[in-house]
């Protein structure tokens, strides 16, 4: 991911320059309501970043049209990926806010070709907070569906 963090305000969102054309890109796809580009941090060679086209910062901010899109053009670029770089395999990644280290204010999903070995690690601490506690957990969720 970036080492930076794009704290800029909506028309000032450097996703959002990307999308209007104001600055270069290596743009892989487009249609209209997604672009596909290649992120200038490659993680290993054919890291993909797929945007919302309207700017919304969070998941939570598009329309389901729009995540379903955002999605669509994901598998599109994973197909892609996997044709032309062969991995063993592919991570599909996107962070919402600070805590979750997101580093762009603008929507975008990481599809990452990924190589045994590649160094990358993903990984967080394992809770295991038993039968009781998941039921509730799932019942809070389905109260608010």
């Amino acid at each position: 991911m970036p080492m930076f963090v794009d704290t800029s305000p909506p028309g000032e969102c450097i996703f959002c320059k990307l999308i209007a054309g104001d600055i270069p890109s290596a743009q892989v796809y487009e249609d209209a309501l997604t672009l596909a580009f290649m992120d200038l941090g490659q993680v290993n060679p054919g890291h993909v970043l797929v945007a919302s086209k309207r700017h919304a910062v969070t998941l939570l901010e598009l329309t389901p049209a729009e995540a379903g899109a955002v999605m669509q053009t994901a598998q599109r670029m994973a197909h892609a990926i996997q044709a032309a770089f062969n991995p063993d395999g592919i991570t599909v990644l996107q962070a919402n806010g600070a805590a979750a280290e997101q580093t762009v204010r603008h929507f975008h999903i990481h599809v990452v070709p990924r190589y045994t070995g590649d160094g990358v690690a993903l990984s967080w601490p394992r809770k295991e907070p038993g039968p009781a506690a998941l039921q509730d957990y799932a019942a809070r969720l389905r109260s608010m569906l």
